[in-house]
């Protein structure tokens, strides 16, 4: 029997307690400093943003006061603003199956032009009426690929049921473990790092594909648009919340084991066993539960399990006391509830019955209990469909010859594309760009530099640690030597934190040294651990990345040493010069910078080889700017670029140009 959250209430929540699973380890024997202080430094920049839900909103009032612009914040999280055009569907039946009561069809639309989203459309035989109808978004099961994961058991358990009980249902697949199959570890196995700087998460595209196929169902004679509902579990979860949270023709919605807060994915390495397809990237620091929130006041049934390590208990109880404080503002209690399964990730009896009877009593006012959850499955638990059958492509010849489904992540979001500034219009245009960008890439930044005691620098050569933000500390190494200017020399991953690189000898001449270790590089480096990635993922679920919080470093240790008659410069090799560039956009006391064999954009090439260089990943960076552009706002200080070959730095030379400051800039 399911559990209801008030019934966990009255019973101390002991079950709870007592069955969760364990988490992923946060720290094990085998991990470094840089691993204790990366991950206590996470657990506490979640902790502040699960600190407050919706502060200042006290009523229905106000929550709706604040809706468009939070939804409009979200849709621009998930690489939906601009939002895209909606191009017609091209809908095309390519075949149906008759079953005792029902009718499968076998079809696929257009999200985008070329974009091709394979679904099959359970319905009633009988369609002389419009009935309610349930959207089902698949999860990860991935029993049989080929086929797409509509074809998946509880895909054809749900979609038979619906359409045998008066119900319309649409099965789609996702772009993952679809028919003509895309990506979405791009970050978790891809090493696709520009995803963070296009701003593109699979979330967005699968956001997008649910849209349309409400758009598509709108076309259906048979369906009624004024009872639509959501439901999933795992990948299927999440995208309902998302779905349901920006499109309001959603009117009931029941995820299943969809959701966790930030204090699990970003505080307690819960971001490590999800797929990218969970996460937005977080620039407004939201506490997660906004998302559910906006689907605050129609009725939801948040779904859960017990013993779910990918969603364990405590995340799921700190969301359903949140969203019940916030429904009760809107005096609908009653429209919001949580079941707990006793079990493990995934479907059992009491979850389907569970969600059966609540979209009956939304969509039917049929409150009679379901005793039937369990049909539309062989007694051995195989489907009762071949699962070839529901293939829409019968073989993968088949697939249209126009899909970009496999490079979707390459089109999906649209990238800036900044005009040169005009003759006299220089500082506008700089200031422009860099406000966008300072929200854009750089809104998890503290608001100002902490406090701290920085020693005279001296004549001698020494070694000291510094905190740059609360939580990270970064190596610095002093070489003192001739006159008042002074280089902050940014180390890469591979360079030797103990003494000077030699490309950097000719650059520094006799000047004194300040050598820089940023965060995650040298004795502060952390290691990849069972998972893939965890530290680099989580951070963009606090708005940031790895290389915006590098460039912050830069910035303070600068920042802290500025003084009268003293220089500062900057230089670095490969990304850390573009580091160190983006540093001295927003702290002036960096007079100068130097970099050497920078990348020349943060997009790689159409190659998509291991060893191609690109650009530090800095969130949504592209949909501002490049780096020729981030470049050129250096003027009027002196910028040279030494191995700078590729033709786009000439951008940067005419906007030095267009500031009337040409003789500042220097490449070769």
């Amino acid at each position: 029997m399911p559990i209801t959250r008030r019934e966990m209430i009255r019973q101390g929540a002991a079950l709870a307690a007592a069955a969760c699973c364990p988490m992923t380890h946060l720290l094990a024997a085998q991990d470094t400093d840089g691993d204790y202080s990366i991950r206590r430094y996470l657990a506490a920049r979640a902790a502040e943003m699960e600190r407050e839900f919706l502060p200042g909103i006290t009523s229905a009032a106000d929550f709706e006061k604040h809706r468009p612009a939070l939804r409009a914040e979200l849709l621009d999280m998930l690489g939906l603003n601009p939002m895209p055009e909606r191009t017609p569907l091209k809908a095309t039946i390519t075949g149906t199956l008759e079953r005792p009561g029902y009718v499968i069809e076998k079809l696929h639309f257009q999200s985008l032009p070329g974009l091709y989203v394979t679904a099959n459309l359970y319905r009633p035989t009988r369609t002389n009426e419009r009935y309610p109808t349930i959207l089902y978004q698949v999860g990860h099961a991935n029993q049989h690929r080929r086929d797409g994961n509509k074809a998946a058991n509880e895909c054809q358990q749900h979609g038979s049921w619906f359409a045998t009980h008066g119900y319309v249902a649409l099965v789609m697949d996702t772009i993952e473990l679809s028919e003509i199959a895309g990506l979405h570890r791009g970050l978790l196995s891809g090493n696709r790092w520009w995803w963070h700087s296009t701003g593109y998460s699979p979330a967005g595209v699968e956001t997008w594909n649910a849209m349309r196929a409400l758009d598509y169902l709108a076309t259906r004679p048979e369906v009624d648009m004024t009872r639509i509902g959501a439901t999933g579990i795992s990948g299927g979860g999440i995208g309902t919340f998302w779905l349901a949270a920006v499109d309001d023709r959603v009117k009931v919605s029941a995820p299943v084991s969809g959701l966790g807060d930030v204090t699990f994915y970003a505080g307690e390495d819960g971001i490590s066993r999800h797929c990218d397809c969970f996460f937005f990237y977080n620039r407004a620091r939201w506490n997660y539960t906004n998302v559910a929130a906006l689907t605050c006041p129609r009725p939801m049934l948040f779904v859960n399990s017990n013993q779910d390590g990918y969603f364990p208990m405590p995340s799921n109880e700190r969301i359903a006391a949140r969203l019940e404080r916030l429904y009760a503002l809107f005096g609908a209690s009653d429209l919001v509830d949580s079941v707990i399964s006793v079990g493990g990730h995934g479907y059992r009896t009491d979850i389907r019955r569970a969600v059966y009877e609540f979209f009956n009593r939304h969509f039917k006012t049929d409150a009679r209990r379901v005793t039937d959850a369990d049909a539309y499955q062989n007694a051995d638990g195989s489907p009762i469909i071949e699962r070839k059958l529901l293939r829409v492509f019968p073989e993968d010849t088949d697939f249209p010859k126009d899909s970009i489904n496999t490079k979707i992540d390459e089109q999906f979001v649209a990238l800036a594309k900044p005009t040169l500034p005009a003759a006299g219009k220089f500082d506008a245009w700089r200031n422009d760009l860099l406000g966008r960008l300072r929200q854009a890439a750089f809104a998890a930044w503290p608001a100002s530099a902490m406090a701290s005691y920085s020693p005279a620098l001296g004549s001698e050569p020494r070694i000291e640690k510094e905190i740059t933000e609360d939580g990270i500390e970064v190596l610095l190494r002093w070489l003192p030597g001739k006159g008042n200017t002074r280089w902050l020399i940014v180390l890469n991953a591979d360079e030797d934190s103990r003494k000077l690189p030699e490309w950097a000898r000719p650059v520094v001449g006799e000047d004194s040294v300040l050598l820089l270790s940023p965060r995650g590089v040298g004795p502060e480096t952390w290691t990849q651990g069972k998972f893939p990635n965890p530290i680099e993922r989580a951070m963009a679920l606090i708005g940031a990345t790895v290389d915006s919080g590098r460039v912050w470093d830069v910035m303070t240790i600068v920042g802290r040493r500025a003084e009268p008659n003293v220089h500062w410069r900057a230089a670095g090799r490969g990304r850390a010069g573009i580091i160190a560039a983006y540093a001295a956009l927003y702290q002036p006391a960096i007079e100068a910078v130097v970099a050497v064999d920078p990348p020349a954009s943060h997009l790689p090439g159409l190659a998509r080889t291991p060893e191609e260089k690109y650009g530090p990943p800095l969130l949504n960076v592209l949909r501002v700017l490049d780096i020729p552009e981030a470049m050129g706002c250096l003027a009027p200080r002196k910028l040279t670029l030494i191995g700078a070959t590729d033709v786009a730095f000439e951008r940067t030379a005419a906007i030095y140009r267009a500031a009337g400051k040409a003789e500042h800039f220097e490449r070769s």
